[in-house]
């Protein structure tokens, strides 16, 4: 499921680690307007600090985000809409007013996001073929009562899969399965999601790629997540790398459009 973004993922894996046993990290933005099934839209600031520590075939890391979100409510970033009918509403204090939603007043609210933390294992790695294992919690640290979150944790398990031809093109693909936290008064939906891509090596310091990302509907009114996303990334330095990238989305559960950029650092 999305977050820390498939773009961000996507772009982390872009660029081939320099070593073995190292720390790295990332922080940027991302931002993303949509309508979600309502009249006005949703505009979401999301900035993250992510640490990541490899070493051998283990991965492990942790995201730290801030979040604003700007619009009518009901709209959970990651999720989309999430609304229940009015009659239900009141049901719903865990939520609070921004899950009523559906209107055209908008209001801003920001803070902690949701905490994420991943650990991930390469299972194969011969030739140009790689598979990882990776499982991963969302920590419902961000504010329900402000509808930054759910204040629910989910947890997440899939595999990564990495092909290379000719040590310039990356094919990789991802499938995955989240069981969804259901916060008080909203049906959820333990979800599949899925993406794919192809990353290209320019030169020595540059890539460039597209990927695809779909995830079924988590809730009645959220509708499915699919979205396609170009990127690029380049070394900065020999510790430093920079990536920038804008989606599209093609479906309800997706924003209309989004961008952002990171930086990374390794030590």
């Amino acid at each position: 499921m999305k977050k820390l973004l498939p773009a961000l993922a996507a772009l982390c894996m872009s660029v081939n680690a320099l070593a073995d046993d190292q720390f790295s990290l990332t922080t940027g933005f991302d931002y993303s307007s949509g309508k979600y099934g309502n009249a006005a839209s949703t505009d979401i600031l999301y900035i993250p600090v992510v640490g990541k520590y490899e070493t051998d075939n283990m991965t492990l890391k942790l995201t730290v985000p801030y979040i604003s979100v700007t619009g009518p409510g009901g709209v959970i970033q990651g999720m989309g809409r999430v609304a229940p009918p009015a009659s239900t509403t009141a049901a719903m204090p865990s939520l609070g007013r921004p899950a009523k939603g559906g209107g055209t007043t908008t209001t801003s609210n920001s803070g902690l996001g949701d905490v994420i933390a991943s650990a991930g294992y390469s299972v194969y790695s011969v030739d140009a073929l790689t598979l990882d294992v990776v499982g991963k919690i969302k920590f419902g640290t961000a504010d329900a009562s402000k509808g930054l979150g759910t204040g629910m944790n989910d947890y997440s398990a899939q595999i990564d899969g990495y092909y290379t031809l000719r040590k310039k093109t990356t094919l990789f693909a991802t499938a995955g399965y989240t069981v969804v936290g259901a916060p008080t008064g909203i049906a959820v939906n333990n979800v599949a999601y899925g993406m794919l891509g192809v990353s290209q090596k320019v030169d020595d310091i540059r890539n460039v790629g597209v990927m695809l990302n779909v995830v079924q509907a988590i809730t009645a009114t959220s509708g499915n997540q699919e979205d396609v996303t170009l990127f690029a990334s380049q070394k900065l330095s020999p510790t430093l790398k920079a990536q920038a990238y804008v989606l599209k989305g093609f479906a309800n559960g997706s924003p209309d459009y989004g961008g952002g950029g990171m930086i990374t650092g390794y030590f």
